[in-house]
């Protein structure tokens, strides 16, 4: 019983991992429909399942985007470039966004009957449903976070692991201390500065994971050091100083305390009644395992080439 207690829960960034598989698989179905994001996404769990031996799989979707941080930074996700849709293969594939829609739509109807689960909140984004799991519901259970995006390392802790799908490799904590030279605990207090360009969000001109490691040594101690840690400790540096990076966080502090408040994962970003749809849909999953209708629907949809089997096999190991 102890070990399987120890098992860790496999939390997956939905549209994260199928945007991958979307944009690289080329697999096509029987009626001539592109559909490399569904089958790539169930093989992905396939093999994690194999790889870490999860107690339970949870899957998180987009609830259709954050109005409290667009309320904070109209500019927030604005002007994101698009995504480069079926780059990887040749011949035309028309409408690729309602075929993307498509995939996601069947993929959800097919997770349905497994004992996958899957939550989805309006109003909502995928990072806040995984701030909250890791920092509160499941603070003390071992997780595994599947997702390529970086907003996810200020979570990684001693219980925490992250696993990118686009390097093929665990992200720990010391890993990112050894790339960033920032441990976990004040990675985002030093991505406020930095800011985010794929998200639209501006930072300090001349910020950089070294440059602030360099300027600012307090951020790679044990203790944590908040945004306005860091305004403080350049305002008395520049007094003796004649470095830019000093003189640009003084004259643009309100640039970092905005950023924080889109960047920080916990509940910062939800209302109760979200926190409550979220423990319900943890609280609450009753895991299916229905075979027969899963080939039954994969038939419908012409999908031939994917093991069910197999996928149902490895699936066996999940308690919920």
């Amino acid at each position: 019983m102890g070990q399987y207690v120890d098992r860790p829960f496999l939390i997956i960034d939905g549209l994260n991992v199928h945007t991958r598989h979307f944009i690289a698989n080329p697999t096509m179905s029987a009626l001539g429909h592109h559909v490399g994001g569904v089958t790539g996404f169930l093989k992905g769990i396939e093999l994690l399942v194999q790889k870490i031996s999860p107690q339970r799989v949870i899957v998180i979707w987009e609830g259709g985007g954050s109005p409290r941080r667009r309320a904070i930074y109209p500019d927030y996700k604005s002007k994101r470039r698009p995504q480069k849709l079926n780059r990887y293969y040749a011949g035309d594939i028309p409408d690729t966004v309602e075929n993307r829609n498509y995939q996601i739509m069947l993929l959800i109807e097919l997770l349905r009957l497994t004992p996958v689960n899957q939550v989805y909140v309006s109003d909502c984004e995928a990072d806040d449903v995984i701030g909250y799991l890791i920092r509160h519901k499941l603070r003390d259970k071992n997780c595994v976070i599947i997702s390529s995006d970086k907003d996810y390392y200020q979570l990684l802790n001693d219980k925490v692991t992250q696993w990118s799908p686009g390097q093929r490799k665990f992200i720990s904590s010391d890993i990112v201390l050894e790339k960033f030279g920032i441990p976990v605990h004040n990675f985002c207090a030093a991505r406020s500065f930095i800011g985010d360009p794929s998200d639209g969000i501006p930072g300090i001109k001349g910020a950089g994971f070294k440059t602030l490691a360099k300027r600012f040594p307090e951020l790679n101690s044990e203790n944590d050091v908040s945004v306005n840690d860091i305004i403080g400790l350049s305002k008395s540096r520049a007094l003796d100083s004649k470095i830019k990076l000093f003189r640009e966080i003084n004259e643009n502090h309100e640039i970092p305390k905005r950023n924080w408040k889109l960047m920080y994962l916990d509940m910062i970003n939800l209302a109760a009644s979200q926190i409550q749809k979220i423990e319900f849909s943890i609280d609450t999953f009753e895991p299916q395992r229905n075979k027969i209708e899963f080939m039954r629907t994969m038939i419908r949809e012409g999908i031939s080439t994917f093991d069910t089997d197999a996928f149902y096999m490895s699936l066996n190991s999940i308690s919920r």
